[in-house]
């Protein structure tokens, strides 16, 4: 009888009854779990359970006080409510996990129901608009339309156009040169005027107006740099010039066309045009074209527009054309001035700041 009590101990009390402590256990955890709002929590409420010195460890070291019969028992119990804590633990992680993502996507949310932003559509700059307007006008009445090299030799840029080296009217213009020589052995430069592009069309289309009689009649509208920046002077600006030779040509002839060319591009004939004596050396007689308005905020003001006078018979000669038998007319003009005057814009540097606000009211 006493072996047999020897081979029959009983459970300790941690274990029985059989079926109903394993059951609280699980059901602690999972409320416990369930009570947990953070991962450290919940870690920590997991090594409660199923720690080093968690009550399910604490069980399994219990196992050794068993007979075997209990053992086998009491220790697939208890390995089914380790299972069940830990099926518990995981599911209440997914959960928490799901919570975070979900608070994170609520806090980074787009709303997919605004309208797309698409890209916004483009417009013409102001001094452009000035430009292609200037190509309508003149381009209505036969001129051409002449492009060419914004890097310049120093023949086509000054000496073609009468103002050879150490002449005291390169002074304002002598100013952006690159380092490289041309042909002629001088030094490359940016070009100071659009001019260049007058001396390159009339030598190209001299032939045709020696022995076709066909007009030489272009515009050259193009950037030019000079060593200038305050409210209306940039080291690179815009200009348009313009050149009409045949055997006869007047000065008349100039003040038709620009005067045209102002009330066309102004749209308005309330304004008068007057052409002051100055000085070019590309030609003579030389004069400063004035306009002014007769109504608006300008009206009464004297207006300084373009530079302009008859081709100088040394210029005509390095055209490749006899001065003697052909004569015409040349001007030029700035575009941003032109745009300033149209617009009622007071600083040329809004022009190259790229400020939207300022650009939108021309698109």
């Amino acid at each position: 009888m006493n072996k047999v009590e020897s081979t029959q101990r009983a459970a300790p009390e941690s274990m029985v009854p059989v079926g109903v402590v394993p059951t609280t256990i699980v059901q602690a955890a999972m409320s416990d779990f369930q009570a947990c709002t953070t991962h450290a929590a919940l870690e920590n409420a997991k090594s409660r359970y199923l720690g080093k010195s968690g009550l399910i460890t604490e069980r399994l070291k219990g196992l050794s006080e068993l007979t075997p019969e209990h053992k086998k028992v009491h220790g697939a119990e208890i390995n089914r409510d380790k299972d069940s804590i830990e099926a518990a633990y995981k599911s209440r992680r997914g959960e928490l996990e799901t919570e975070a993502l979900n608070a994170k996507l609520a806090a980074e949310s787009i709303d997919v129901t605004l309208p797309g932003r698409g890209r916004g559509t483009g417009g013409i700059h102001p001094v452009i608009q000035t430009w292609q307007r200037c190509e309508e006008i003149f381009g209505s009445i036969g001129f051409d339309v002449a492009d060419g090299p914004e890097i310049e030799a120093d023949w086509y840029n000054f000496t073609a156009l009468n103002n050879p080296p150490n002449h005291p009217a390169r002074s304002m213009q002598d100013t952006f040169y690159v380092d490289m020589n041309g042909t002629d052995g001088l030094p490359l430069l940016l070009r100071t005027h659009t001019s260049p592009m007058q001396v390159r069309y009339a030598k190209m289309h001299a032939d045709d107006l020696t022995n076709n009689g066909k007009p030489i009649k272009v515009i050259a509208p193009g950037r030019t740099y000079r060593v200038d920046s305050d409210a209306t002077h940039s080291p690179m600006f815009h200009q348009i010039e313009g050149l009409w030779i045949d055997e006869n040509i007047s000065f008349a002839d100039l003040k038709g066309v620009y005067t045209d060319f102002l009330r066309r591009f102004f749209e308005t004939d309330a304004l008068q045009v007057r052409f002051r004596p100055s000085y070019f050396p590309f030609t003579e007689p030389s004069a400063e074209i004035d306009m002014k308005f007769d109504s608006g905020p300008l009206k009464g003001r004297w207006l300084e527009i373009s530079g302009s006078g008859q081709v100088h018979p040394s210029v005509v000669k390095n055209f490749g054309l006899d001065p003697e038998r052909f004569i015409g007319f040349a001007f030029g003009s700035g575009l941003e001035r032109l745009t300033m005057l149209k617009h009622g814009i007071g600083d040329l540097r809004l022009f190259f700041e790229g400020d939207l606000r300022f650009l939108k009211q021309f698109a």
